[in-house]
């Protein structure tokens, strides 16, 4: 599987998505997605799934090294004392010594961006985490990290798909090799009764979520993490990589409408 350089890591294009996921069935999700080949495991504190994500991780038994491990920090938890607490609880729900990546989950107006990244970036330091980044930033709050506060952000994970129009916040990432994280990437399953990609899926014989994951994978310094939960569909997913897209493709779903957003920032932080 393709890898992300970024930030001294290097994390895999797909990964698996566990927002919503829960006990039992988050374990379950996680340890079939392992067993199969996934090695990119995105998870939150306010998924409230860490531990299971724990049990999975430590059932496993993989070689630390060979995992990518993602969590993020709620944006009622960003002051300096907080993000350490929070930090804290979700290193030991995860049983591991060290995440690769620590993202602020959402950004927050009141929040106090140097204090919060000059926090991270001690974890970082500290070698608690091996990366940092952020979730659902706007270019205007990109710029005051990258640009006035210079914290090395690793990624963006926002949502992306084929239904929705991110050219202005990858004009902004690219020219400085961070790499966007599309989450909800299969549009959380509306381009699987999508007639152009179904159209498109029929001559690779694969489906139309397969087609629009590909799309997405195919675009430099871009990773999506779909939410999976059957063994079937984290293959499914796995199998879109085989998928050869040709530029008639790339331009049939580049010319798909790209205003179908699933979660409203007006409504953040309440969706993810």
């Amino acid at each position: 599987m393709d890898n992300l350089k970024t930030q001294g890591i290097s994390m895999p294009k797909l990964g698996l998505g566990t927002f919503r996921m829960q006990g039992d069935a988050c374990r379950a999700a996680v340890e079939s997605a392992l067993a199969i080949g996934y090695r990119h495991i995105d998870t939150a504190e306010m998924y409230a799934n860490e531990e299971a994500i724990g049990a999975a991780l430590a059932a496993a038994r993989l070689p630390r090294g060979e995992l990518h491990v993602t969590t993020k920090v709620w944006h009622e938890n960003l002051s300096p004392d907080a993000i350490r607490r929070a930090f804290d609880a979700s290193l030991t729900k995860l049983r591991l010594d060290h995440v690769d990546l620590y993202l602020v989950h959402w950004p927050s107006s009141s929040a106090n961006w140097g204090a919060v990244f000059e926090t991270l970036m001690k974890l970082k330091e500290e070698g608690r985490t091996r990366a940092i980044g952020v979730a659902n930033f706007t270019t205007a709050l990109l710029k005051i990290a990258v640009e006035d506060i210079r914290a090395p952000i690793a990624c963006n994970q926002i949502e992306y798909h084929a239904m929705l129009d991110q050219s202005k916040v990858l004009a902004y990432l690219k020219p400085k090799s961070i790499p966007l994280v599309a989450y909800c990437p299969l549009a959380q399953g509306r381009v699987a009764s999508d007639p152009v990609l179904a159209e498109i899926g029929a001559r690779h014989n694969a489906t139309a979520a397969q087609v629009a994951l590909k799309w997405l994978l195919d675009q430099d310094g871009v990773a999506a993490i779909p939410k999976a939960s059957r063994r079937e569909s984290q293959q499914a997913n796995l199998d879109a990589l085989k998928i050869t897209l040709d530029e008639t493709d790339r331009k049939t779903i580049a010319a798909l409408p790209k205003d179908r957003r699933c979660v409203n920032p007006g409504f953040a932080p309440a969706w993810d």
